[in-house]
């Protein structure tokens, strides 16, 4: 069993709850970061029977909210040893109708507060030597849709932030990766008497196995991207 902290920005009731729930079967402590808490209570009663958790409220795209959440969390739980960021705002439209300042907003809940997760988990663990830094990416973090153009924007910057980062903290121990959710994701997507072939959504649980085998990668063997889809989805 672990005995490592977790921290998980932008915790809500799909992936992030199915990666809560695995990595508290491994013995976990968490911190669960979310803009509202109240929808997390139902999680966090469950979890608490396994672990020590605690849900904290915070806008990850504000710099002094991420970084009170997280001296919070190390106060209650520890120096983090694993980092999940998994925020992210949809806006779509045409690019004649959207407003600007709703296409701000979404930039900076899907990439301004991931620099801000990255650099707020980078000063803790830095002064250890060692950590996980985890981004969660999509299919749009490699190829942009019409009318989906603040998403993608978002997903992208992301990448390149989780790229640059893995050079930077590599060789300081602190491992960098992101993960590419190329598909569906059937805790959002999958509805009763859905057609067509078995498991055509990704299943949260599974994504979930593959972030806690990132974070347990040896550093002899990093992985710095991870591509993950269903066995039917092009790419």
């Amino acid at each position: 069993m672990s005995t490592d902290v977790a921290i998980i920005v932008g915790a809500g009731p799909g992936l992030s709850a199915a990666l809560a729930r695995r990595l508290a079967r491994e013995g976990f402590r968490l911190a669960l970061v979310a803009r509202n808490v109240e929808k997390l209570e139902p999680l966090v009663a469950s979890l608490s029977a396994q672990t020590k958790v605690v849900a904290l409220a915070a806008d990850a795209a504000d710099p002094v909210r991420i970084e009170d959440a997280f001296a919070r969390a190390e106060g209650a739980l520890g120096t983090p040893d694993l980092a999940v960021f998994n925020a992210a705002q949809r806006l779509r439209g045409p690019i004649e109708d959207l407003d600007p300042a709703a296409v701000m907003a979404a930039y900076q809940a899907g990439a301004f507060a991931g620099f801000l997760t990255a650099q707020a988990a980078a000063r803790r663990m830095l002064g250890r030597g060692s950590g996980t830094i985890l981004f969660t990416g999509a299919t749009a973090s490699v190829k942009a849709m019409p009318q989906s153009t603040p998403f993608a924007m978002a997903k992208f910057a992301l990448r390149a932030l989780a790229q640059g980062l893995a050079r930077e903290l590599g060789p300081r121990g602190i491992h960098v990766a992101h993960v590419l959710i190329d598909g569906g994701i059937a805790s959002s997507w999958a509805r009763p008497g859905d057609a067509g072939p078995p498991d055509k959504w990704l299943d949260p649980d599974a994504i979930a196995a593959s972030y806690l085998a990132l974070h347990r990668q040896h550093r002899s063997a990093w992985t710095a991207e991870m591509d993950l889809r269903p066995w039917v989805e092009t790419f």
